[in-house]
């Protein structure tokens, strides 16, 4: 690239990622970045991101990225971490087909309906023990958003309940909740560690859950046999990816349900439905602020500009979801009224998120009995009510304190 001096950084600390995308997006579809010290294009608005997701020339396969950009590019960051996933994350064609399809079928809109009861009975003993806490502030983020959609992947998956607690803790660090540091890379490691623990208890124990369907999927003879190294890949993006995003989801709905009382007045009125409200935060308020990356297989042109072998196109999906050249004047507004056009929060083509239906679910569910138990509840005043994650990866807030007043029935 020889733009450098119009490449704009995006900066994991930023205050507000909303006007950082404004700016990007005035400045053009396709634009040069740089990320955590990698350079790239960036995908800024509705259209060219959906080009990009679906190009057959831009692979997520990390070997057609430019040798010298990778090399030059910093070691253990958020952005080099996920684009050295080898998962179904960046595997494409063929090899993505086999590792799909051992999940695929734990995650239809069938089967994600039918763990609703359990969705809401984990919501129920969540709302239970917030009702029993000493008045005050409650991070919201820490106390509901996030053991929710923790512990229904912990069933799904069939995490022992041995190694439960423990798992918990890291993934605590790991999805940004209460008061974790910026570097989260050793909890990460540590959470890797428990991984293969928790994979070696399951083929020991089997049962009925995802964590034995990976394991007999590569016990089997067969083109479609997964390696031991493909579980344990499998297994850390299910569990620790699956749910993350969805913490970010329940996090970024409730607040912006408590900052809009018009539009929560219309849903507890039933004139609205909580699927609209998860359908219009994922596009308005998108849990993913920008994703690494996809390559060029060879030289192309996107949007008038011309992206050469090699080099690394992002994803702004926040900036995507307020794209004024899609939604029209309604772009920077939330409104649950008008029907949500089509957002690209979960991705597009065939790396679309397997997990779309569960955490679409997560979310109604969760929303639905939160404000139902606490028809009071309130933002907490508090000057760290809104700190971001500070990272370029999640969209959301590290807490969201909250006054539940009192319990409804």
């Amino acid at each position: 690239m020889d733009t450098d001096n119009a490449r704009f950084i995006l900066d994991p600390a930023t205050p507000d990622v909303h006007a950082d995308n404004v700016r990007l997006r005035e400045a053009g579809a396709l634009i040069p970045v740089e990320v955590e010290g990698v350079r790239a294009w960036a995908a800024t608005r509705y259209e060219t991101l959906a080009a990009v997701l679906t190009h057959p020339d831009l692979s997520r396969d990390i070997s057609h990225w430019d040798p010298a950009a990778r090399a030059a590019a910093p070691p253990d960051t958020a952005v080099t971490r996920l684009a050295a996933d080898t998962s179904m994350l960046n595997a494409e064609g063929a090899k993505h087909h086999r590792l799909r399809a051992p999940v695929s079928k734990s995650f239809t809109p069938r089967r994600v309906q039918e763990l609703r009861p359990r969705i809401a009975a984990f919501a129920a003993a969540q709302l239970d023990r917030l009702a029993a806490m000493p008045p005050g502030p409650v991070d919201l983020r820490l106390e509901y958003a996030y053991p929710i959609p923790r512990d229904v992947i912990s069933e799904l998956m069939g995490v022992p309940e041995s190694i439960r607690e423990e798992l918990h803790e890291l993934t605590d660090v790991a999805a940004r909740v209460g008061d974790t540091p910026d570097d989260v890379t050793e909890a990460r490691r540590q959470l890797y560690k428990l991984v293969d623990e928790m994979i070696e208890l399951r083929r020991a124990t089997p049962g009925e859950d995802l964590i034995t369907d990976l394991i007999a999927a590569s016990e089997h003879d067969g083109d479609d046999r997964l390696t031991r190294s493909e579980v344990r890949d499998t297994v850390e993006l299910l569990f620790i990816a699956g749910h993350v995003t969805t913490v970010n989801l329940i996090t970024n709905a409730t607040r912006v349900m408590l900052t809009h009382p018009e539009q929560l007045a219309l849903v507890r009125s039933r004139e609205m439905p909580w699927s609209a409200v998860v359908e219009e935060t994922m596009r308005w308020d998108s849990p993913i602020a920008h994703f690494p990356m996809r390559y060029a297989v060879r030289d192309l042109e996107i949007d008038g500009v011309r992206v050469r072998k090699g080099e690394a196109v992002i994803g702004c999906f926040a900036s995507a979801g307020r794209d004024p050249d899609r939604y029209g004047e309604r772009a920077q507004r939330f409104d649950v009224t008008e029907p949500t056009p089509t957002h690209l929060s979960f991705g597009h083509g065939p790396h679309f998120c397997l997990g779309a239906p569960l955490a679409r679910l997560e979310g109604e569910v969760a929303l639905a009995a939160l404000f139902e138990a606490f028809p009071d509840i309130r933002p907490a005043d508090r000057d760290d009510a809104w700190r971001p994650l500070g990272t370029v990866l999640g969209n959301s807030t590290r807490t969201l304190p909250v006054i539940l007043g009192r319990r409804a029935g």
